[in-house]
């Protein structure tokens, strides 16, 4: 009798990690019947999704009201098909909004929850933990210092590692050299990293500003730009340039950028992360709507928003191992200004990539797919 696993993976990020765990169950059990909502990589593994990730990119406190009732219909949705499927598991990850009042209705229905990279109370909405401590059956962290914040809250966490470095284990790039030949790239170019983020909120309003960097620091360095596209968005950077600016952008895969830049400025989100797997020299951006910038300061708790500066400094920490630019800073002056801090002083960037490089041991793990998968199995 084939066994059905209801996922939830409601961003490009959670679709690639929930891939990889799906991937890894196939092999295993090669009956398994997959349904929910995911991405390309999830349909590829022939999952049967109702709705894709391209649809549920929706960030910030002003894009949730405006979209409340599209998102509705979706919870409405998925509830009568987990009541029609009767999945034996279910297996959501990250995309905390609508994944914990999925997690109550599975939970009330007698469904394992199996929570796979857990919602950033540690930043902000604690109150989640108690959500999570009622519905959930097994919380999967990523990061090892989530596991004693929980344990201290009654929840028993288990930390299976970071998917981050599971993935870039499995990336093949080619030598700096063979790069620079493919992209007609000059030896002694410097190459300038644009990372403006997988969503299109994040880019229409962090683009046009590194765009602008990109034009003040080609006028002064001999430098080439890498633009990291996310392969599920089509924007012209193009749109961005004014005629007057005479820059070189090479559009590549956002991990050939953080491989060969020699800095890059990145969109606050997971891509720091993978920066930092990289030891790449970066600033970190972040620009939203007025509105959910003064709702965000509000309620977020932390001294650094950036995965790479918690991960290498930890939570409390006061100061940051990469710069971080946010809201008005986040302009193409301070990026500049920061940019050039860097470039001026190769000493500065090697510390920072050092340190970088070093804090990359706190993500390891042998594989967190596997380990993931393995406790799918207890419950199918």
């Amino acid at each position: 009798m084939s066994r059905t696993l209801f996922v939830l993976a409601g961003e490009v990020s959670g679709d690639m990690h929930a891939a990889g765990v799906v991937a890894e169950l196939l092999r295993r059990k090669p009956d398994v019947r997959v349904f929910g909502i995911g991405g390309e990589r999830l349909r590829a593994l022939g999952a049967e999704l109702s709705f894709d990730t391209r649809q549920m990119s929706i960030m910030g406190f002003v894009d949730v009201l405006r979209h409340a009732g599209f998102l509705r219909k979706v919870i409405s949705e998925l509830k009568r098909l987990v009541r029609a499927e009767k999945p034996d598991a279910a297996l959501l990850v990250d995309y905390p909004g609508m994944n914990l009042i999925m997690a109550r209705f599975l939970h009330d229905l007698g469904i394992p929850v199996i929570f796979y990279i857990s919602p950033q109370v540690w930043a902000w909405k604690e109150g989640r933990v108690g959500k999570i401590r009622k519905t959930v059956d097994r919380l999967l962290v990523i990061f090892d210092f989530e596991v004693d914040f929980y344990r201290r809250r009654g929840v028993n966490a288990e930390f299976v590692g970071n998917p981050v470095i599971e993935e870039l284990r499995d990336e093949e790039l080619p030598p700096a050299d063979v790069f620079l030949r493919k992209h007609h790239i000059e030896q002694g170019a410097i190459l300038i990293g644009l990372l403006p983020g997988s969503r299109r909120q994040e880019i229409s309003k962090i683009l046009p500003e590194m765009i602008r960097a990109a034009g003040m620091l080609g006028e002064q360095y001999n430098a080439v730009f890498l633009l990291g596209r996310a392969p599920h968005l089509d924007f012209r950077w193009q749109d961005h340039v004014a005629e007057d600016r005479d820059i070189r952008v090479v559009e590549c895969r956002s991990y050939e950028v953080m491989k060969y830049s020699n800095l890059a400025f990145v969109t606050s989100g997971t891509a720091t992360l993978e920066a930092l797997c990289f030891g790449l020299p970066m600033i970190v951006v972040y620009r939203t709507g007025w509105m959910n910038y003064q709702i965000g300061k509000r309620l977020v708790k932390l001294k650094s928003i950036s995965l790479a500066n918690i991960v290498a400094r930890g939570l409390g920490a006061a100061g940051q191992a990469v710069p971080e630019l946010i809201q008005h800073d986040a302009c193409a002056e301070g990026m500049v200004k920061a940019a050039m801090q860097l470039l001026d002083n190769p000493a500065l960037a090697a510390d920072m990539r050092a340190e970088l490089l070093g804090a990359r041991d706190k993500l390891a793990s042998a594989s967190p797919s596997r380990a993931v998968t393995a406790i799918i199995e207890e419950y199918l």
